[in-house]
């Protein structure tokens, strides 16, 4: 089985997908996301900048406020989700933030980042400054003894953040779920490393969206784990 721990509505969109592709996938979320309060920081913005969909999913009405920004997303899903916000998007990466910010070079802006509280670090380039405000959190959630003696049978377990990695991790040893018996597909390097060791397998989305990361459960289900 491939196994979706991402939190809603995540979870469902990537299980939508995988079932699309034709794959046997299932949604177990491991986490919730809930919103936290904030406030919009003084000073003018020359962009809103989003590493996901979530922001706006669970920022709550003073989103609205921020509407007449340009938006600079991660990638397409998000873009999709600024949208139906109502909001421009001028600009879409496709490898990560940091790409997105490296393309960035030579320009002067003032970003604003709405994000959850567990977010990628990342270092813009000069004459671009940002300012982070943490719109949502995300809550952990346990794995249910069911789920966990089917784990036994083997699986191919989706990774999103390296938060749900190390809390998966820690769940499997709560239950004693068996790490040798699980693959692990995460959506980047620094993802599956804090998975840590001990896994049948693990190996890491050629690039960060879920496209790819179903692409490579694909892959897994129908190889033999690496040696």
């Amino acid at each position: 089985m491939i196994l979706a721990i991402r939190p809603e509505p995540g979870g469902s969109a990537t299980v939508a997908a995988g079932r699309a592709i034709e794959l046997e996938i299932e949604s177990c979320p491991l986490s919730a996301i809930c919103p936290v309060e904030w406030s919009v920081p003084a000073g003018e913005f020359d962009v809103l900048l989003l590493g996901s969909g979530n922001a706006l999913n669970f920022g709550g009405r003073l989103v609205d406020k921020l509407v007449g920004m340009p938006v600079y997303t991660v990638g397409k899903a998000t873009a999709a989700v600024a949208r139906e916000r109502g909001f421009s998007v001028a600009r879409t990466g496709s490898g990560g933030l940091q790409a997105l910010l490296d393309g960035l070079a030579g320009k002067r802006l003032r970003m604003l980042r709405l994000a959850g509280r567990e977010n990628v670090q990342v270092s813009p380039p000069a004459g671009v400054s940002i300012e982070t405000v943490i719109a949502y959190e995300t809550n952990p959630l346990p794995l249910s003894s069911e789920v966990a003696r089917r784990l036994g049978g083997g699986a191919v377990v989706l990774l999103h953040s390296a938060a749900s990695a190390q809390h998966f991790a820690a769940e499997c040893e709560r239950l004693a779920v068996q790490r040798g018996a699980i693959r692990l597909a995460a959506l980047g390097q620094r993802i599956a490393e804090a998975a840590g060791a001990g896994w049948a397998e693990v190996r890491s989305a050629a690039v960060p969206n879920d496209a790819a990361l179903l692409a490579l459960a694909r892959d897994m289900c129908h190889e033999s784990p690496s040696p």
